[in-house]
């Protein structure tokens, strides 16, 4: 004879287990889906921190590492002139990227590695670059848009080389001053 209570329970306890299994899924497809210019703002961090050409990502909850993978290592022009490597790896709290490895800004004519990113808290309009003991602040609006970023150092942003080795075009008065 069966017990119609053991069949009701076992059958509650499959659709239970069904049902958690659906939203476990559900939840793990939302992250994947989710994009690093999604999860940026979700730490009180600007979107546009990381160029266009983010190809990858991973993070672990669990200690916050973090690492982006591009499709090629590029420059873009902030205030500063900033290298990102193809491999950019951190660890990724509140308010803050730490322990950053792959991205550089140009002061003067040396490469800098930037070591820490981080806003305040509460948000301001300001975000905080450390290189080694430098502390620099920026204006935050410049780091709100995902910007597109170049090859080289020295191409100009519309990829022309036409601007940079264009002749100058010296007047004859001016070639008669310098010969003189």
């Amino acid at each position: 004879m069966t017990n119609p209570l053991l069949h009701r329970n076992t059958l509650l306890s499959a659709i239970l287990l069904l049902s958690a299994t659906a939203t476990a899924s559900a939840s793990a497809s939302d992250q994947s889906n989710a994009t690093v210019y999604d999860m940026l703002p979700k730490f009180g961090l600007p979107s546009g921190l990381l160029p266009s050409s983010v190809t990858s990502y991973s993070y672990s909850p669990s200690d916050g590492r973090f690492e982006v993978h591009l499709d090629r290592p590029c420059y873009i022009q902030f205030d500063y002139l900033v290298y990102y490597d193809r491999r950019i790896t951190g660890k990724l709290k509140y308010g803050s990227i730490t322990d950053l490895n792959g991205i550089q800004v140009q002061k003067f004519f040396l490469w800098l590695s930037v070591d820490e990113i981080r806003v305040d808290l509460p948000p301001s309009d300001y975000i905080y670059f450390q290189v080694g003991v430098i502390n620099k602040k920026l204006d935050v609006s410049q780091f709100q848009t995902v910007h597109a970023c170049r090859n080289k150092a020295l191409v100009p942003c519309d990829g022309s080389w036409k601007s940079l080795i264009q002749p100058v075009t010296v007047s004859k008065d001016v070639e008669m001053l310098l010969t003189e």
